[in-house]
């Protein structure tokens, strides 16, 4: 067992300040440094205007502090709900319960915190309240989608933390992370339901090649987002010190305690760390919130059409999804929806024996149909070229370093253009960019697989 200043001396050597990492887009707000404490009940507040640190009335450059909002608060939310997942993952739900949101006040928001069974600190005060505020009005349909996803990913996530005996009110943080997404890609490369950068997802064993990212695996990245999260505790001996590390790394966190003097507590150091790191735990507390009194405020929970009746089969040949959806009667979205790790619609199991997972009735139709099943249309799926580098198992794994190509786009440049320079088909560049339209800016980095 490996003891506190090992665990340090690993971390910040390999993640120093890219941990995750929930990345944040420009959009910052301010807070009232003298609210840091618990919010006193203020219902008489004026709701039809921004209140409290939104409102300017109560800020100015002396004694105020800026912080972001994740960026997975920051999506489209027209262009969330017309997304493949929220089209074919969701459907909507019959709730007689729906209705307008309502203000409530500091006091009810407090005692519903406070009575939230937890272990990770709950703390309300003026920042965790615009958090909850943002999801309970302005993200009431993203909440509709992630409580409609939660049906199907939270159970492994609540497996996994329970084995490892940890705050189950973890659960939430992919919440924050990727909005339940396990195809999310944020602008700088983080992936995955636990948005995992390429370096700290190789240091706890997640794979990546040609043909799989585990990032995008909901089991595989979990279990390596609980083991980073347990070792960030043991090292720091505190669950807000933990998340706040997994946001910005242990270095940005060690940093902040010795530039306050030596203080442990998060909002003690709330001052000295990187602006995303100040609105993580807030909208972490926020999402506990919303996810468990989502009720209060009327809002309505999508449905999720991904079967909780599943299981997972050994492969070991190349099997294209096609083949298994041709012969087995099951939709390609569905596939990769239960499969989102192989990038390219390919099961490389000639190279490595490989994990496919189905619909419990799926499986047993493929049992039955034995080899058939990978020679159904083999000359079209795989040339004698790809199945040799099929079978090589080529890696971008080289010693740490990501070999991947990454394409900058010109002015000018389409998507198609682009496809065609590299060989692959426009689909799997906007898979692999986690884009939803043909939309492109110049000067962006493409990843290539």
């Amino acid at each position: 067992m490996p003891n506190k200043t090992h665990i340090y001396t690993l971390l910040l050597a390999l993640f120093c300040c890219t941990a995750s990492v929930a990345q944040t887009t420009a959009d910052t707000t301010r807070v009232n440094l003298d609210n840091l404490g618990v919010v006193k009940d203020n219902s008489a507040i004026n709701y039809d205007k921004p209140h409290n640190a939104l409102n300017p009335e109560y800020i100015s450059d002396k004694d105020s502090i800026q912080f972001e909002i994740p960026e997975s608060m920051m999506l489209d939310i027209d262009s969330l709900m017309n997304s493949w997942q929220s089209r074919n993952l969701l459907q909507a739900n019959d709730c007689e319960n729906f209705y307008e949101p309502q203000p409530v006040s500091d006091s009810i928001y407090a005692d519903r915190l406070d009575r939230l069974p937890t272990i990770v600190n709950m703390t309300y005060n003026d920042v965790t309240k615009q958090f909850i505020e943002r999801y309970a009005n302005r993200h009431r349909r993203l909440v509709a989608n992630m409580l409609g996803l939660s049906s199907y990913y939270m159970p492994m996530i609540e497996s996994t933390l329970d084995s490892y005996n940890m705050p189950l009110e973890l659960k939430y943080l992919p919440i924050i992370e990727s909005a339940l997404n396990p195809r999310a890609t944020s602008r700088v490369g983080a992936k995955g339901l636990w948005q995992f950068m390429f370096r700290t997802s190789k240091y706890y064993g997640l794979k990546t090649n040609n043909y799989i990212d585990e990032r995008f695996d909901p089991q595989k990245s979990t279990q390596a987002a609980v083991r980073y999260l347990r070792d960030l505790y043991k090292f720091f001996q505190s669950w807000d010190l933990a998340i706040a590390a997994y946001n910005c790394g242990p270095g940005n966190v060690k940093k902040a305690i010795i530039r306050s003097g030596g203080k442990t507590d998060f909002w003690q150091i709330y001052r000295y760390l990187p602006r995303e790191t100040r609105g993580y735990i807030p909208a972490f507390i926020a999402a506990n919130y919303i996810m468990t009194y989502y009720e209060e405020h009327g809002i309505c929970p999508m449905q999720s059409t991904l079967p909780i009746a599943n299981d997972t089969i050994h492969i070991n040949k190349n099997l294209h999804f096609t083949q298994v959806s041709e012969l087995c009667g099951i939709e390609m979205d569905a596939i990769r929806a239960m499969n989102p790790q192989y990038i390219k619609d390919i099961v490389p199991g000639k190279s490595e024996t490989c994990i496919l997972r189905l619909p419990n009735e799926t499986i047993t139709t493929l049992l039955n149909l034995g080899d058939t099943i990978y020679t159904h249309k083999e000359e079209l799926f795989f040339s004698k070229s790809q199945a040799e580098q099929l079978e090589k198992g080529i890696k971008l794994n080289d010693g740490g370093r990501n070999t991947a190509k990454r394409h900058k786009v010109r002015s000018g440049e389409t998507l198609s253009q682009i496809a065609r320079k590299y060989g692959v088909s426009v689909q799997q560049l906007k898979r692999a960019n986690g884009l939803k339209n043909n939309n492109i800016r110049a000067g962006r980095y493409l990843n290539i697989y």
